[in-house]
């Protein structure tokens, strides 16, 4: 079941993203009522593609539980989850999924393609999106916002 505090959360990891100058996206684990672990982007600081908010905080669940079934677990995070984060999600068995923000270029949760399906893979999510859906977004809009500014300052004084 749905639990804004959590969603909360998600957001103030994402927001601790941007300040690194990450895109801010974050994720948390939840399982019985708790939140057992955590996740922002980290693949600028990391230089690696895999580490997306939802990867960060799923490996750090499987070694809170000591196994990569997080059969129990829910995941709340900021921004619909891609293709990659979406087949991580499905092959940990999590139980439900509820995001922020739609995604409408690369969503794996209806917006672009849905892998969450019913009956698509061995093992079905619950998910519901839109949750704290303005303030993901507004986040995102910011962070993207400042970088064109930079890039456009950037190019300005090469002119």
């Amino acid at each position: 079941m749905y639990d804004e505090i959590f969603m909360a959360r998600a957001l103030e990891i994402a927001a601790e993203c941007a300040e690194r100058d990450e895109v801010p996206v974050g994720a948390v684990v939840v399982k019985n009522g708790e939140i057992i672990a955590e996740g922002g982007n980290r693949k600028e600081s990391e230089n690696n593609a895999l580490r997306h908010a939802e990867t960060v905080a799923l490996s750090a669940a499987a070694e809170v539980v000591g196994n990569w079934w997080l059969e129990n677990c829910d995941v709340y995070v900021t921004l619909e989850p891609c293709a990659m984060c979406a087949g991580a999600m499905i092959n940990a068995r999590i139980r439900s999924l509820y995001f922020g923000a739609y995604d409408e270029k690369t969503g794996a949760a209806g917006s672009r393609i849905n892998l969450f399906e019913k009956g698509l893979f061995n093992h079905d999510i619950e998910v519901e999106g839109g949750h704290l859906r303005e303030e993901s977004a507004r986040l995102l809009g910011e962070f993207f916002k400042k970088k064109r500014d930079e890039k456009k300052k950037g190019s300005n004084a090469e002119s």
